[in-house]
């Protein structure tokens, strides 16, 4: 009972102060990764030592890089994942042999040790941090763009490299014991036959297993099985004593074009968000600040040697690639940590009897100190990384005598601009996103570049002569104040407008426009019509139906035109099947 009720105020303590301290951080926009360390490190021995244990939590906690790599493994089918071999063989070697040896070199100087405690230490420094890359991936959205495949394809081959790494220390282990051990070679037949056997069991075992709880029915079940499947394949590469994230991500891309991957992605992601954190508040736990404290001066100098080193070397090998500098220098940057397989590694080399404790200890902080440098210097170097627009490449609009101006060509300003085209009415296209542009460019769209809510601006596209002036842009960016404006500068102009919702439309009520338009009403009309026919409703009931909304919604709109407020006549909102011998209302 003593035990449990210690477990409990332990947990209380971590999530506590992890909640406090991550939205302290994010506030800031200095990650969630962060946060999680500095409150490990306050709760921890080190400090206020409101928790114990952190080695005991560890086991615990490293589930959270297993299920990261399970979901990875989900957003990569088998076709894609070949598609990118070029990527992890080549790019991922050349980061982990140019790092590895590079950094090692750097610890040899620092520190003078022997050559085998010099690769213990150095080679594991090569690798990135997996827990912490991959969300700002994920948060930025650019997992799936060409920036972050490579950035992936890195941190994968690093997670492989795991097994040649532990086989080399093994190879240098001074301890009597590990000559029991298996071999390279073996270890590297063990990962084979695993992932072979990893594959097979998702063919003929796992698919048919969801398959059966899918026709169930058993929402439950689903994540009972995906936790399984996780931890099954984690304990399998375990007992080879290979990589078990490795385990989790090949189950994962096993099931990646399986019908089930975003059931089991809904359902694996909250686990794996709190056993990622709890992994981070861990090694914040684990961070040695009394041998900060006695070295200061060498673990902020081999922490700065550290990413200096690996930025600039991964860097070069994305211009190698062909990566533009400005990427290549984001991909250095963004990888520049060390990471938190490097512990696992470390704590290899002190039972190898290659290195001391209080080595394993200093480099542990070294790690987590670069670790914590990561969001900093995304931050810092936003302005340098991003590509700056070339305004002389981009061609401002002028006035060619297009009968209308279309200001936004995203999604919805491209299909107004393609039918009016097709209707032979000359158009005037314009947008101040670039990369859009040269999208568009490349379809054989001429796109101009500008900022289309500028008066002179309009102006210099023709306003004043044209006939038509459409603000096809996102969210709620043209107010009344704007609409008058444009009114008063340009006249001859009919105004049209993309109001982003109700609330949008209200804002306008009073603005001189020809027409506002919802951007979501008619497609979401489409929808349900479509819902209607595909129940074998007859085409004249779908239409009454339709025809009774649009005049419920008309009266709604004209009420809350009147009383200025959203919340009025919220009777006319369809609730209840009138059938029922229930009105709309909700009375009898």
């Amino acid at each position: 009972m003593e035990h449990g009720a210690s477990l409990l105020r332990d947990g209380v303590v971590l999530l506590g102060f992890g909640l406090i301290f991550v939205l302290i951080f994010r506030r800031f926009g200095l990650g969630a990764t962060l946060g999680y360390l500095v409150a490990g490190a306050v709760v921890g021995p080190q400090l206020l030592g409101l928790v114990g244990g952190a080695e005991s939590k560890m086991g615990i906690a490293e589930l959270g890089i297993t299920l990261l790599l399970f979901i990875v493994g989900l957003e990569l089918n088998p076709s894609r994942l070949w598609r990118m071999k070029q990527e992890i063989f080549g790019l991922g070697t050349l980061q982990v042999v140019l790092c590895g040896l590079a950094i090692s070199a750097v610890v040899w100087v620092g520190t003078r040790s022997s050559v085998a405690a010099t690769l213990a230490l150095g080679l594991p420094l090569a690798l990135s941090s997996t827990a912490q890359v991959l969300p700002m991936l994920q948060s930025a959205g650019r997992m799936r763009t060409p920036f972050g495949e490579r950035a992936f394809s890195i941190l994968l081959f690093q997670d492989l490299s795991i097994v040649p790494l532990i086989t080399i220390i093994a190879v240098m282990s001074r301890n009597p014991a590990d000559a029991d051990g298996p071999p390279g070679w073996l270890l590297f037949i063990y990962t084979l036959i695993a992932i072979a056997g990893l594959i097979l069991a998702g063919r003929f075992l796992l698919r048919p297993l969801f398959r059966t709880i899918g026709n169930m029915g058993e929402r439950e079940m689903f994540v009972f099985a995906g936790l399984f499947t996780v931890i099954a394949s984690a304990a399998v590469m375990e007992s080879l004593g290979l990589s078990t994230a490795l385990g989790a991500f090949v189950a994962g891309v096993m099931l990646a074009d399986s019908p089930y991957r975003h059931e089991l992605e809904a359902d694996v992601e909250p686990f794996r968000s709190i056993l990622l954190g709890l992994f981070f508040l861990t090694i914040g736990m684990l961070l040695d600040l009394h041998a900060i404290a006695e070295r200061p001066l060498f673990v902020a100098g081999m922490a700065l040697a550290l990413i200096a080193t690996k930025a600039a070397i991964i860097m070069g090998i994305g211009l190698l690639f062909k990566m533009r500098w400005r990427e290549a220098l984001a991909l250095g940057l963004l990888l520049s940590q060390g990471g938190e397989f490097a512990f696992v590694l470390f704590a290899q080399a002190q039972n190898a009897l290659l290195i001391a404790p209080e080595a394993a200890s200093l480099f542990g902080a070294i790690v987590t100190l670069s670790m914590a440098t990561t969001p900093f210097l995304m931050r810092v170097t936003q302005r340098i990384r991003t590509e700056p627009v070339r305004l002389e490449d981009r061609e401002g609009p002028t006035s060619d005598g297009a009968n209308a101006l279309i200001v936004g060509y995203g999604r919805f300003g491209q299909t107004v601009g393609q039918m009016l085209v097709a209707q032979g009415i000359p158009v005037t296209l314009i947008d101040n996103d670039i990369e859009m542009i040269d999208v568009a460019g490349n379809f054989g769209a001429k796109v101009y570049y500008g900022d289309g809510t500028r008066m002179d601006l309009l102006r210099q596209a023709g306003a004043a002569e044209a006939e038509l002036i459409m603000f096809c842009l996102d969210k709620d960016q043209i107010g009344p104040e704007m609409v008058e404006a444009v009114h008063k500068a340009f006249p001859k102009a009919e105004i049209f407008v993309r109001a982003y919702d109700r609330r949008a439309l209200l804002k306008l009520k009073d603005a001189p426009t020809s027409g506002v338009v919802r951007e979501v009403m008619e497609s979401a009309v489409k929808m349900a019509r479509m819902a209607m026919r595909s129940l074998g409703i007859e085409e004249e009931e779908i239409v009454r139906t339709e025809e009774h909304y649009r005049a419920r919604d008309k009266e709604r709109l004209k009420a809350q035109y009147e009383a200025g407020d959203l919340r009025a006549a919220r009777d006319r909102i369809i609730t209840q099947d009138p059938r029922s011998g229930i009105d709309e209302s909700g009375s009898i």
